[in-house]
């Protein structure tokens, strides 16, 4: 498995990669790829980071899982490339932008302009089999992205993170909460984005934490 990062995320992971799990994670995964269909594409595995330099990181939003069906998964949460229809927890994200914002929903679901800006779209496993959502769980991504949250957390201030959901606010306990914004919300799967994400203004909350820091907002 080619480990493809941005030369910043490379010094700050250095001694991770380097440790036993994660030569164990990287022979799983490989073994998956020649054996059965995964997604994302083998050259999007590290998407997130290596279209982010460390030091250009304003705001982190974390998914769980890459999306499982054919086309969708690029490497970057919640986002899919241009000419696949948005998911309906990506649906629901526009809606709440457009409620909160009044930005009009676009048509695309690609969200690399906001890794543009500044945005980190980090699934907690980076890879999964197609089909079976939770399928790469419990074999080492999650102690591999814990430590991506840890080390931002340690070695950046002003940060921005939207925690949707059990899941992601329970991997969320590893940041240091003072030096940085914590938003949380439900989940916006169809399924729990009206027991609290519809209204929950994550979006203005984040430019108007940035603009106090004298960060520029992202535009969503």
């Amino acid at each position: 498995m080619e480990i493809r990062l941005d030369e910043s995320w490379k010094a700050l992971l250095r001694d991770e990669i380097e440790k036993t799990y994660f030569k164990s994670l990287t022979d799983f995964v490989r073994s998956e790829y020649l054996s059965t269909t995964i997604y994302p594409p083998p050259k999007f595995i590290f998407n997130a980071l290596d279209s982010l330099p460390v030091d250009q990181v304003k705001v982190v939003i974390l998914g769980q899982d890459p999306y499982h069906g054919p086309g969708q998964a690029h490497g970057l949460s919640f986002s899919v490339p241009d000419g696949i229809k948005p998911p309906p927890s990506l649906q629901n994200i526009y809606k709440e932008i457009k409620s909160d914002l009044g930005k009009e929903i676009p048509q695309s679901g690609n969200l690399e302009k906001w890794v543009k800006q500044g945005v980190l779209l980090l699934n907690a496993t980076l890879t999964v089999r197609a089909h079976q959502a939770g399928s790469h769980q419990n074999h080492g991504w999650e102690q591999f992205t814990d430590t991506i949250i840890q080390k931002l957390s340690e070695n950046k201030s002003n940060l921005v993170f939207m925690l949707w959901g059990a899941y992601a606010q329970k991997k969320g306990s590893v940041i240091k909460s003072s030096n940085h914004l914590i938003l949380k919300a439900p989940h916006p799967s169809p399924f729990s984005a009206h027991s609290g994400f519809f209204g929950c203004k994550h979006f203005s909350q984040t430019n108007s934490y940035l603009m106090s820091q004298g960060i520029s907002p992202i535009d969503w």
